[in-house]
């Protein structure tokens, strides 16, 4: 991931709604959740809510699909591993032992793990 994408994604989430709604997406997997489920749980209007997502959307972290006449949105689970894989690169000395992915498509229980393998992939 580009150091300039990095700045948009980690500026996307410096903001209170922003964070939450990405957390509840991550939390939701990738069937994501539809905007009016979304703003029901945060307590948001939807034109507020339509400015926060669009912010996710724009920084890559999350992607809208329509289902119908609703707005379904669902976090991109590349993207967040990219952005946390450039976070972690050099932790334990480049090492990459502790360089944590999450693969949603795996048992829940196995989904967030760290990696054990040797090599960084950057």
């Amino acid at each position: 991931m580009e150091a300039g994408r990095v700045v948009e994604a980690l500026a996307a989430l410096a903001h209170e709604h922003r964070l939450a709604i990405f957390r509840m997406l991550v939390e939701a997997g990738p069937a994501g959740l539809s905007a009016g489920a979304i703003a029901e749980r945060l307590g948001v209007p939807p034109s507020s809510l339509t400015f926060h997502t669009q912010a996710l959307a724009r920084a890559g972290l999350a992607t809208q699909r329509r289902a119908s006449r609703q707005l379904i949105y669902a976090a991109d689970f590349a993207a967040m591993n990219g952005l946390v894989r450039y976070l972690t690169e050099n932790c334990c000395g480049g090492e990459a032992v502790c360089v944590p992915v999450c693969n949603p498509a795996q048992a829940p229980d196995a989904a967030c793990a760290p990696a054990r393998s040797g090599t960084s992939s950057s």
